[in-house]
């Protein structure tokens, strides 16, 4: 054991990060076997799903740190062709909840959904751990090697796994409550903090360990989280009253053959991890057919709520942008932070978990500054908030691209412009992501309501693959990143959003007037994730997925 003397800023932060774990560990093994039925005031059943979801994000925001650096420094993968990668994972992370969701809501129950998907989940990260032949930059002899296809098989099983856990354990929380219940927003409000509670210490441990002692140990602790996640799921069962499952009962033969497909969906997700290209192709080519159905399903509709889907699509189409640059953190901007800035001997990954640690400090903040806008009469409509998101997108980068000064390669950024940017960042992500879902459940017409949440997830997945696209360009022809070219990227980005928030800012009137708020009524002040605009909580981690369907 090192001499505390000698410890640096990383073994200190890696260190509090365990003890942390501990704690929390240990108080939600107590909370999972406790015999009342309710805990502070909730059901315990509520806590039950609050520990399982946070070791779930506490394994998938620890693997997701340290990806595009296990990428790059093990399989040494380009810098471009890593953040294409990265790119596709995260993008196939948000598609796979619409077959999760609709396996549950007709078939399975959200119950089996989740058992199912954190197992699959745990497998994925337990293979994560295992590690191939180190150093070997032959693309040819990475293929030969056995290891290369464990680790697709890893990362398509972790996309499925979460697909069938994230569509439905948030909707499991709404079923402990009737709809008139009080405690409802207060229960998703620590819901919510268990998503970000997990994903600050699995960003924290998982990095460090991976980083400093090795790949297998950081991917390893992931998997094990994961399965500390499933045993309290397991051993809470009780606690959940029979809420989640089966629509109706379901014969042994049927439920193994809704497992089968998930096993089918993890073949063909394989072979998508692989090849990129056709994961862009079957993008666009979805995106047109989406938009087409759209534009068809609206001009059928009268004025008022044709004019809403004109609203829809406004919106919708601004979310590609927005998580486009967001999610350059988990890919160009974590590589930057490892190879430009001063970090102090923080290992890399860990400032992976600023952004979480941001959203629970500023989540409150933002609630009641809506609330106070509201009473006021002067709350910026969606579409305004939307600007206002993509603004601060794009002075994020900015601000960093004149803290970093020179695109000299040995004159290091200053830790600081890490923070401000991702400061930035997220509070321009409670303006979009919590405003933009709940715009899909109130102005999309009840018939079409999955599919519009939908499309809002699938923007969300394009989203990201712009973002790996954007990525590769970093890395140059070369494909290795260059500070000066990373730096001319993010100032041209920088620039082009701020000009594209403006223009959005100026037409948020007329959007405001297509979405003819004073006649719309209030049909989603009763729905599962009612006030979830106001807790800042993203649509990802919300839970919310296609298949659940507008009360």
């Amino acid at each position: 054991m090192k001499d505390i003397a000698l410890w640096n800023e990383g073994d200190w932060i890696g260190a509090i990060g365990a003890i942390c774990l501990f704690a929390v560990l240990a108080i939600g093994g107590l909370i999972a076997t406790r015999k009342s039925d309710e805990f502070v005031g909730h059901p315990r059943g509520l806590f039950v799903l609050f520990y399982a979801e946070m070791w779930e994000r506490f394994s998938y925001y620890g693997m997701r740190a340290l990806l595009i650096l296990y990428l790059t420094k093990f399989w040494l993968y380009s810098d471009g062709r890593s953040n294409l990668i990265y790119g596709a994972y995260t993008s196939l992370v948000y598609i796979t909840p619409v077959l999760g969701g609709y396996l549950a809501d007709r078939w399975l129950g959200q119950r089996k959904a989740v058992l199912f998907g954190g197992i699959v989940l745990a497998l994925g990260h337990l293979f994560m751990a295992y590690e191939g032949l180190q150093g070997v930059a032959d693309p040819a002899v990475k293929q030969a090697d056995p290891a290369i296809n464990v680790f697709w098989l890893a990362l398509a099983l972790i996309i499925v796994g979460s697909g069938f856990l994230k569509a439905n354990i948030s909707v499991i929380v709404g079923q402990l409550y009737k709809m008139t219940d009080t405690r409802r927003d207060a229960a998703y409000t620590i819901f919510y903090m268990g998503v970000n509670t997990g994903a600050a210490l699995g960003t924290i441990l998982v990095g460090y360990l991976g980083e400093t002692i090795g790949w297998s140990y950081g991917f390893g602790v992931a998997g094990i989280g994961m399965v500390l996640g499933l045993i309290i799921f397991v051993v809470g069962k009780p606690a959940l009253r029979g809420r989640g499952e089966p629509p109706k009962a379901l014969a042994k033969k049927a439920e193994l053959i809704l497992y089968g497909t998930g096993g089918a969906a993890v073949l063909v997700v394989w072979f998508l991890i692989q090849y990129v290209s056709v994961i862009q192709n079957l993008l666009i080519l979805t995106g047109v057919a989406m938009l087409g159905y759209t534009l068809w399903e609206a001009f059928k509709l009268p004025k008022e709520p044709r004019e809403r889907m004109f609203a829809i699509l406004f919106l919708i189409a601004l979310n590609p942008i927005f998580w486009g640059l967001f999610e350059q953190a988990g890919g160009s901007l974590s590589l930057y932070t490892d190879k430009f800035v001063d970090r102090g001997g923080v290992p890399t990954s860990l400032f992976q978990s600023i952004n979480p640690i941001y959203i629970v400090l500023f989540g409150p903040i933002f609630a009641g500054l809506w609330q106070y806008l509201g009473r006021k009469g002067i709350e910026p409509s969606a579409p305004a908030k939307f600007g206002l998101a993509l603004i601060q997108v794009g002075l994020g980068f900015l601000v960093f691209v004149w803290g970093a000064g020179t695109g000299d390669p040995a004159v290091m950024t200053s830790v600081l412009f890490v923070f401000l940017i991702y400061a930035l960042h997220t509070t321009g992500e409670l303006c979009l992501s919590p405003v933009g879902l709940s715009a899909m459940t109130r102005l999309s017409p009840v018939h079409l309501g999955s599919f519009i949440m939908g499309a809002w997830f699938y923007m969300t997945a394009v989203g990201n693959f712009v973002a790996g696209k954007i990525g590769e360009a970093t890395g140059g022809e070369g494909g290795v990143m260059d500070k000066a070219l990373t730096l001319d990227i993010y100032s041209k980005i920088g620039w082009t959003t701020v000009g594209v928030a403006v223009a959005v800012l100026a037409l948020s009137p007329l959007v405001k007037r297509w979405m003819h708020v004073d006649t719309l009524g209030d049909r989603a002040s009763d729905h599962d994730l009612a006030g979830e605009a106001g807790l800042g909580l993203d649509a990802q981690e919300a839970g919310f997925h296609p298949a659940t369907k507008p009360h």
